[in-house]
């Protein structure tokens, strides 16, 4: 029987070869869709599960709340791991990591930039399982100045990585380590990235309150990380209260595995996902799988009418409805497994060009975790058989033999509104789809275009790595200056839109001339006396900073608006401020001498927040900020690089644009407008597809009705009009739904951003505008086609 099945499927596939081809097209892109989109999914929920023990490592994290200010930290500092690992015994092993090892390395006449280099206490190795190539992970940093280099950077240094054992690199100043290990590349899906590890000293301690720190943990077997974390309060009343001055503060164990999909933190060790853009792609996922399915029943349907004779023949023979079903499920089966095959080389052509837009290194081989992909993407194509083919069998098999053996649809013709509320749900979901690619298209363009408070275009930064060229600044601005292609210079100790300026704990005064007891966190940025002249931040109140003053250095400040108006102050210049007693029980107090406009040092995710600017010493100004000549972009470059060398011949220097900078902290929102966009085109397409087929069902269905009404005189635009605007009937239908859903979605999102652009209605009027042109688009051909048809043999279709 079921050989007889494949038979007749294979039969009415060569006789409706336009029909059988459209619908294993339509679903193979669905197919293929979805296919990426679980490779997507699934590389996002692999993160830092290669690790052996990653079921026992954890994160401490730190967030705390008081009267005048909050923080949620993702580092801490030198002392928690050697104080939590001996007062909890749970805890088998912690590891500190600093993300401040990067620089130039220099290995004979050879020089490297890798600014992605981690120091870390030699417990990383028994902690997070990286694959040693060279060297012996229990000893590799043990000692100080060693290194351990992964492969890449091994080969980029000695041009072979066998070589690099016992080899001493040279990093700025002249400072040595020699090279113990070389490991593979850490996996891209690993939340820490680095190039190389460095031993950080054994005696390596700061403050409590550096929040310089990553410290990881991991537990001993069978122990319950939520019963640990209850027991911190202790160690906050022992180590930390006198310092914080009782504010609610928490001490937090975060699991590896959730720390890239589920952390937001401030200072994250690098650029994190977020579940709600699985959530987000795995819901266009399912959008395209069900539009695909959709539009294969659509298509299915549209050619029923050809096949009801033989419904009508075959039950008049005595074949059973069972018979009949299995017969249509086998033809849904086959069709399935042919898109299938065509869905998987849509992918695979499709894969190097869905990793450029989502940045990802994502495979279709069959290997590891891919395989699972694999497994699930086959049980989709049965389920996807299934699913499509039921309702059209059900309808085929249910016509009764009189009325099938006439070719009428008989009662059927019900199921009209069925399929025209699967066009609607098609086309509701494009709406969706187009409407929130528009908005997230506006709010990048948004950000990247608004006002920041400063100049950021023709500004670019480069970081200056030797200590004796820190103490020449002075000298090296004053020889930029000149070449007319330079317009100003300034030094500063972090380029600004990277977000990671820093912080500091001030008791500042308040409005009454009180100093508090308890101090606020607040940003704090070095600049020089040039800053905000080259940078063309507006200075509202007070003065700059005065070159090479001794009491500016000491104890000057500059604030932006939002430290004044939080602390009240009509008059900020002469405000006190006050650093906490160092060790020697020294403290440092500072004056306010000048008020900024609000200017953004982060991204726009994030809110401005109370500044604070002071002078930077030589040591501080390690960050070159050059305003040059639009028009003589080349030109203002080699300059730069020219005199640069008179100061540092061997350096290289690396040049960012500072609007290149702000621009980087919108990549990922970028790449979720760019994939969503495209499968709102894949939805479109597909959408398109079910609706030639339902345009194609109506026009055949009221065959004898057009035949009538041309021999009574109706013209072709007559017929058009009268079997296109039962379709855009469907679609403004699907407008209204979709509408109101585009409009949540967008909402919900835009709150990532503390400044964003208005939800303005033109994008959802638009987004209508294009779905009824595609749709008129579409049924117009078959309408225009079925206008055309000789009313005669309309009437002897009968």
């Amino acid at each position: 029987m079921l050989f007889n099945y494949l038979k007749i499927s294979i039969r009415n596939f060569r006789k409706q070869r336009l029909f059988s081809g459209l619908n294993i097209l339509g679903l193979g892109i669905g197919i293929a869709a979805v296919w990426l989109m679980l490779l997507y999914v699934a590389d996002e929920l692999s993160y830092d599960r290669f690790h052996a023990k990653a079921d026992r490592i954890f994160r401490v994290t730190q967030e705390a709340e008081w009267a005048t200010g909050s923080f949620k930290l993702a580092p801490t500092s030198a002392p928690f791991a050697p104080a939590l690992q001996n007062e909890y015994p749970e805890i088998e092993k912690a590891v500190r990591i600093s993300t401040e090892g990067g620089g130039k390395i220099r290995f004979g006449e050879k020089q490297v930039d890798a600014h992605d280099i981690f120091f870390t206490d030699a417990s990383v190795f028994d902690i997070f399982s990286y694959k040693f190539l060279y060297g012996n992970p229990a000893t590799a940093l043990r000692e100080p100045q060693k290194i351990v280099l992964t492969k890449t950077l091994a080969t980029r240094i000695f041009g072979d990585a066998s070589k690099a054992m016992g080899q001493t690199v040279f990093f700025s100043n002249n400072y040595p380590n020699v090279v113990t290990g070389v490991i593979e590349d850490v996996p891209a899906n690993s939340h820490l990235n680095f190039s190389a590890l460095r031993s950080l000293p054994t005696d390596y301690t700061g403050g409590w309150q550096d929040g310089d720190i990553y410290t990881y943990l991991l537990l001993k077997q069978g122990t319950d990380a939520k019963k640990l974390e209850a027991k911190f309060p202790a160690f906050y009343a022992k180590y930390l209260q006198k310092q914080m001055d009782n504010a609610d503060y928490h001490l937090n164990l975060q699991p590896l595995t959730s720390i890239h999909l589920h952390s937001n933190l401030e200072y994250e060790i690098g650029t994190n996902g977020n579940i709600k853009t699985v959530y987000i792609f795995s819901a266009i996922a399912l959008l395209i799988l069900i539009i695909a399915c959709i539009n294969y029943m659509n298509l299915y349907t549209a050619r029923s009418l050809k096949r009801v004779r033989e419904v009508g023949v075959r039950k008049a023979i005595g074949s059973q409805r069972f018979q009949l079903i299995g017969q249509f499920l086998t033809e849904s089966f086959m069709m399935t497994i042919l898109s299938g095959l065509v869905g998987f080389l849509l992918a695979k052509a499709a894969l190097p060009f869905f990793n450029q837009l989502a940045e990802k290194t994502l495979s279709l081989d069959f290997q590891e975790n891919n395989l699972l992909t694999i497994g699930i993407a086959v049980a989709f194509l049965l389920l996807i058989g299934l699913l499509s083919g039921l309702y059209p069998a059900l309808m085929l098999s249910g016509y009764r033999p009189v009325i099938a053996l006439k070719g009428q649809l008989g009662s059927q013709s019900g199921g009209a509104g069925f399929r025209q509320s699967l066009v609607v749900f098609q086309f509701a979901a494009t709406v969706v789809m187009i409407a929130c690619s528009g908005i997230v298209y506006r709010q990048i363009r948004y950000v990247n275009h608004k006002d920041l408070g400063f100049n950021k275009d023709q500004v670019l930064t480069f970081h200056i790595d030797k200590n004796e060229v820190r103490t020449q600044v002075a000298a090296l601005k004053e020889k930029l200056g000149q070449n007319p292609v330079i317009e100003s210079s300034a030094a500063a100790s972090n380029p600004i839109g990277s977000n990671n300026i820093g912080s500091a704990a001030l008791f500042v005064e308040t409005n009454q001339g009180e100093m508090p007891s308890t101090t606020q966190l607040t940003q704090r940025f070095m600049a020089d006396a040039d800053y905000l002249r080259t940078m063309e931040i507006k200075l509202l109140q007070g003065r700059d900073f005065i070159k090479n003053s001794p009491a500016d250095l000491a104890g000057s400040v500059i604030v932006n608006e939002a430290l004044a108006k939080k602390q009240g102050w009509p008059n900020p210049i002469g405000k006190k401020m006050r650093y906490p007693a160092d060790k020697d029980g020294h403290v440092k107090e500072l004056t306010v001498v000048g008020v900024t406009n609000d200017f953004h040092i982060y991204s726009l995710q994030y809110k401005i927040e109370p500044l604070v600017i002071q002078l930077a010493p030589p040591q501080e100004q390690d960050n070159m900020y050059v305003r040059i000549n639009a028009a003589k972009t080349p030109e203002a470059l080699a300059y730069i690089n020219q005199v640069y060398k008179t100061f540092d011949p061997e350096a290289r220097p690396e040049f960012q644009f500072l609007d290149e900078n702000f621009a980087k902290q919108y990549q990922a929102e970028q790449r979720q407008g760019n994939v969503l966009l495209a499968f709102a085109i894949l939805a479109i397409v597909i959408a398109c597809l079910g609706l030639f087929g339902l345009a194609a069902f109506a026009a055949e269905a009221r065959t004898k009705e057009i035949g009538v009404r041309k021999v009574l005189g109706a013209s072709v635009q007559d017929v058009v009009l009268m079997l296109s605007k039962d379709f855009v009937k469907l679609v403004l239908v699907a407008i209204a739904i979709g509408t109101p859903i585009a409009v949540y979605a967008m909402n919900k999102w835009l709150q990532n951003f503390e400044y964003r652009e208005t939800l303005s209605w033109w994008v959802f009027a638009l987004a209508g505008i294009v779905a009824i042109v595609i749709a008129l688009a579409t049924v117009s051909s078959q309408a225009l086609k079925s206008a055309l048809t000789n009313p005669v043999k309309a009437l002897r279709a009968e």
